[in-house]
C-alpha cells in the first residue's frame, strides 16, 4: 500500500541515508524521493514516496524515523495508487509539448506535481472554469497579488494555495488534511502558473 512521509532532517551528508535505513528496517519499501524546501536553519524538508507491506501499520515507520536524532515526521497519509513523484521539470515538459495547450495542462499536472487533492482554474467573473475531477464545482475568485495560502472559514479540513495566471484568474489547489503548504511550494505555484502563461503567449 503506498504512503507519502513528508519528514524533517539535518541538511547534512548521511542524513537521507539513515532515514532510508529506518524506513526500509520498519518494513517499508521507498519508491522515490522529492525534495520539497532546504531551509535556512541547515535543515531539509523531503517528501518520501513508499510502500509499506500488506498489513503494515505506517505508525512503525513513523516511530522509526522519529527515534532518529536531528529527524522529525512531519505528515503521513495513503497516496494513491498508482501515483508518483512528478517533478517541475517533467511538469514543464508537459506543457512545453503544446503551447496551445499548456494552461489546461497545467491545472490537470498540478495535483501530482504538488501533492494535492485537486487543482482548479478560478475566473473574476465566470467562477471555475477549469478543475480536476475532486475539484469544487464553485470557489470564489480571490484577488492577491502574489502566490499564497488561503483561508476559508467553510472548510477547515482543506489547506488551499493560488496563484494569478492573469488580472482575472488564478489558479488554486486544495490539499486535504495537511500537510501545511511549505513557502517553496507557494513560489513553485507562482513559477510554473507563470512558464504556463509564457509558454502559451509564446
Amino acid at each position: 500500500m503506498p504512503f507519502l512521509l513528508r519528514v524533517l532532517l539535518p541538511d547534512v551528508p548521511g542524513s537521507l541515508g539513515r532515514v532510508a535505513t529506518a524506513i526500509g528496517m520498519a518494513g517499508g519499501d521507498i519508491e522515490a524521493i522529492e525534495i520539497v524546501e532546504k531551509r535556512d536553519d541547515g535543515t531539509v524538508v523531503d517528501d518520501v514516496l513508499l510502500e509499506l507491506e500488506q498489513g503494515m501499520m505506517p505508525d512503525s515507520v513513523v516511530s522509526a524515523c522519529n527515534l532518529l536524532d536531528g529527524v522529525e515526521v512531519v505528515w503521513i497519509s495513503r497516496y494513491p495508487a498508482g501515483g508518483n513523484l512528478v517533478m517541475d521539470l517533467e511538469a514543464v515538459e508537459e506543457l512545453t509539448a503544446s503551447p496551445a495547450e499548456a494552461i489546461d495542462r497545467l491545472i490537470g499536472l498540478l495535483p501530482a506535481t504538488f501533492r494535492v487533492d485537486w487543482a482548479a482554474r478560478v475566473h473574476r467573473a465566470k467562477g471555475v472554469v477549469q478543475r480536476t475531477s475532486a475539484a469544487p464545482e464553485e470557489f470564489e475568485f480571490v484577488e492577491i497579488e502574489a502566490p499564497s495560502r488561503l483561508e476559508s472559514p467553510e472548510d477547515e479540513v482543506t489547506l488551499f494555495a493560488a496563484a494569478r495566471l492573469d488580472g482575472n484568474e488564478i489558479v488554486v489547489i486544495g490539499r486535504r488534511g495537511g500537510p501545511e503548504f511549505a513557502e517553496s511550494e507557494i513560489a513553485r505555484l507562482g513559477h510554473l502558473c507563470g512558464l504556463a502563461i509564457t509558454i502559451a503567449n509564446a
